[in-house]
């Protein structure tokens, strides 16, 4: 069955859903509901939210599980694979919108899991996307970044797509001291692409020395790349989908082959669909259940989301990667655990969405 016809088939599963939610709301009241072992993933864009208006079901749904204080009866926690922002700025906007509750601890935003990649932490990262990125760099636990606009104040010749004239800009570095850049991180969709995606071929060519002159790059990529956020779209206000960062990396992609014949190489991909993604999601679903105070370990994540591509392949890869997991550990006392997709789709098609 095509992609296509599948989302239609959404449409079908109208009574499906709602009889999980009243499986669900049934259950609340249930101490062994509370503390049975399961977690729970909400994409945000499309099942929460669509654009800044909140989906009315949602609201009943995070009713459904939580206490009469509001506070949350299940280990729940929110993935979305928007990146321009923090997790508290998130947070703010979920709670104004759900009229609940919502702490920073339990938004999982696409650039969360590079936490895990302590080992660019203390190198000199130059950072594309939007938003406060260096704040956000800095919370994640980076200590060296530079951004676009230090590269452009410095060498204001290197931008020359946009031939509006313009001020010279003030920075913190002129062309004699901007650092060499060690890691390229791409936190999220820029603005302004054309000077993103020239400058970041500038330092891969020069392998992160514009100073020097050294066009090296054009026969071995040396500086690694990181990237947030693969969705070559989402749903906002409008019908149609725009476009996500995924969209500008494969921009990136084809303009760095183009150039020098062969493939852009990342050393990280993290948001969803990866498998990081998820792994990290769920140390904070553990985490969670240790709040609420469950004693039951997590056995089994809800992963519900509404990108076919991204919330139902992720979850359905990370539980290969489960399983597989669980056949190679020799330690049997282990429990096993299960990704179960619901992400307003039924059994059949979440399960074709599997890695093959």
């Amino acid at each position: 069955m095509k992609l296509a016809q599948r989302v239609k088939d959404l449409v079908k599963n109208k009574t499906w859903l709602d009889m999980q939610l009243k499986k669900f709301s049934s259950s609340a009241a249930t101490s062994s509901y509370q503390d049975n072992g399961i977690g729970l993933l909400f994409d945000i864009d499309g099942v929460i939210l669509r654009g800044k208006k909140l989906i009315p079901a949602a609201k009943t749904a995070m009713e459904n599980l939580t206490d009469s204080n509001g506070k949350f009866t299940v280990p729940t926690v929110f993935v979305t694979n928007a990146g321009n922002s923090l997790c508290q700025t998130k947070a703010d906007q979920l709670s104004k919108s759900l009229d609940m509750d919502i702490n920073a601890d339990q938004i999982m935003l696409s650039h969360s899991p590079l936490r895990m990649f302590q080992e660019y932490h203390n190198k000199c990262v130059l950072l594309s996307g939007q938003g406060p990125l260096e704040e956000i760099a800095s919370r994640i636990g980076f200590t060296n970044t530079i951004t676009i606009n230090d590269i452009r104040a410095a060498y204001p010749f290197l931008d020359m797509v946009d031939h509006t004239p313009t001020s010279a800009q003030e920075s913190r570095y002129t062309a004699t001291t901007l650092p060499k850049i060690d890691a390229i991180v791409l936190m999220g969709e820029p603005t302004r692409w054309e000077t993103n995606l020239q400058l970041i071929i500038d330092i891969l060519m020069t392998n992160g020395s514009l100073q020097h002159d050294d066009t090296s790059g054009y026969g071995e990529q040396n500086v690694p790349v990181l990237a947030c956020n693969m969705d070559l779209q989402w749903m906002s206000d409008f019908s149609m989908p725009r476009f996500g960062h995924g969209m500008f990396l494969h921009c990136l992609e084809s303009v760095y082959l183009k150039l020098v014949g062969r493939p852009l190489l990342y050393s990280a991909l993290v948001g969803k669909p990866s498998t990081s993604t998820y792994q990290y999601a769920e140390r904070l679903i553990i985490r969670e259940a240790e709040k609420i105070g469950l004693k039951n370990p997590i056995h089994t994540l809800y992963a519900i989301g509404d990108n076919p591509m991204a919330d139902i392949y992720g979850a359905n890869l990370y539980n290969r990667v489960l399983q597989r997991s669980k056949q190679n550990d020799s330690v049997a006392d282990e429990e096993s655990r299960q990704v179960v997709t619901e992400a307003c789709l039924d059994e059949s098609i979440a399960s074709s969405e599997a890695v093959s």
